[in-house]
């Protein structure tokens, strides 16, 4: 079993090294990617100095704008060129708990997407506000109507595990993974292709170190209308 964990960056200095030896010490044989976005805090040099140390962390580094959106599609683009059989993709910030990790492996055996879910039985968030939690639950209630998404309440999680052959069916130009709702458009393409996909229960960690990119009304209110726009393409 080929796995690779794709990691976008930007500025995560404080998390990123103790994220990647977190999960190199599952001891599952694990690559990861890490794909930074021209850090300007130092992270790049942190994420290089790992691949020396490491034979199985690649580093890719991204100029121009950042987008986590493209971060993401050169994540997919290099295990699809790759072979790899299995892509999981995390933040950098230890809201997704690596030691979740087995258990999207021992899903995906069944699936074609294993979605780790924040709204299903089973699952917590920890150090969230009312307030955020409530936000996040409307705003994936919002996508599922628009879209015609059954089944799966946690549409804009950006902890997953895909195989190989999904991410080669998904439309991987430039154009569709600009903007802040990249996952959701996967997800939809996904969803559309009649891909097998499961959610599981996760424990979501509000961050500790560093500062969120992507939270404020302009990043939620631009991903609302992303979803709105694919409503009317479909």
């Amino acid at each position: 079993m080929k796995v690779l964990v794709v990691i976008p960056t930007y500025n995560e200095k404080e998390n990123i090294q103790k994220l990647v030896e977190k999960i190199l010490n599952l001891d599952l044989n694990l690559s990861v990617l890490i794909i930074d976005d021209n850090s300007p805090d130092g992270t790049g040099e942190i994420v290089d100095k790992l691949a020396r140390e490491y034979s199985s962390v690649k580093v890719i580094h991204r100029s121009g704008n950042p987008s986590e959106g493209l971060s993401r599609r050169d994540g997919y683009r290099y295990a699809i060129i790759n072979n790899y059989d299995y892509i999981i993709e995390m933040d950098a910030d230890f809201s997704h708990d690596p030691e979740e990790i087995p258990k999207f492996l021992e899903q995906i055996r069944g699936w074609d997407v294993v979605i780790g879910s924040r709204f299903i039985e089973g699952s917590r968030q920890v150090g969230r506000s009312i307030f955020r939690s409530s936000g996040s639950y409307l705003a994936n209630l919002y996508i599922r109507n628009m879209l015609g998404i059954k089944g799966i309440y946690d549409c804009a999680s950006g902890y997953r595990c895909y195989r190989r052959n999904v991410l080669e069916k998904v439309d991987l130009s430039e154009g569709s993974f600009t903007g802040p709702a990249s996952l959701i458009k996967t997800l939809f393409r996904c969803y559309q292709s009649g891909s097998r996909i499961k959610e599981m229960p996760i424990t979501y960690l509000e961050r500790q170190l560093g500062k969120s990119k992507k939270s404020g009304p302009g990043f939620l209110m631009e991903a609302l209308w992303t979803v709105f726009k694919l409503r009317f393409k479909k």
